[in-house]
């Protein structure tokens, strides 16, 4: 029988920990939340590898150490109302309802967000709901947010879901920039969003967040 404990603790002590994610409500989060649970059944064994995970139906499940690095850097607070875009199985979603007061998790695939929601019910993660919609557009009936992540590659990012990020709210995202990849936190000061650069990380871009293709001859 596998022990998924002592795999979980050595992903949090070989790819989260000397990455220079050191807060106790992340690590708490990580070490609590069964990573293998939130992956189909025969990709149990592969969970806890150091890469982005094929969940199925073009949805990957963002490696570890990139999603410990965004949370650290959106600076989430037990007070705090969080929009997780693009959450698979639910994983994510998991994570930070682990530390914050209340996460609305989108996913355009309403098995897939049925799954989650279960999934998320049976492991504690009651302060966690679910909606199927468009991931671009975001849920914007219960927002507005303090925190908003994407669990994927962007090349743009609609204002209508910026619009759902609260006036000092923090959004992290995986932005495409040619073969590789930067995430960047933007925050909202005086309606707009000022974006920094935080660390290399890729993934693949997320359905809706291509960038507009221009005809040209």
């Amino acid at each position: 029988m596998t022990d998924y404990t002592s795999r979980r603790t050595m992903m949090v002590d070989t790819q989260v920990r000397p990455s220079d994610v050191t807060k106790f409500p992340i690590i708490d989060a990580m070490l609590a939340v069964p990573r293998e649970a939130f992956v189909p059944d025969a990709k149990r064994e592969a969970a806890y590898v150091g890469e982005n995970l094929d969940i199925g139906s073009g949805r990957m499940m963002l490696e570890p150490r990139t999603l410990a690095k965004m949370i650290d850097a959106l600076d989430i607070q037990p007070q705090h109302v969080v929009l997780d875009i693009a959450c698979g199985l639910g994983y994510s979603t998991a994570v930070l309802a682990h530390m914050s007061d209340f996460v609305v998790a989108v996913e355009d695939d309403d098995a897939r967000a049925q799954d989650a929601q279960s999934l998320l019910s049976q492991h504690g993660a009651d302060n966690a709901a679910v909606m199927t919609g468009a991931l671009n557009e975001g849920a914007a009936k219960s927002g507005p947010y303090d925190i908003i992540i994407l669990q994927g590659g962007v090349e743009q990012i609609p204002a209508a879901l910026l619009d759902q990020l609260r006036e000092g709210g923090r959004i992290a995202a995986v932005c495409a920039e040619g073969t590789l990849g930067v995430v960047r936190i933007g925050h909202k000061i005086d309606g707009a969003v000022n974006w920094r650069f935080s660390f290399n990380a890729s993934a693949p871009v997320l359905a809706g967040f291509e960038k507009d293709s221009v005809f040209a001859l």
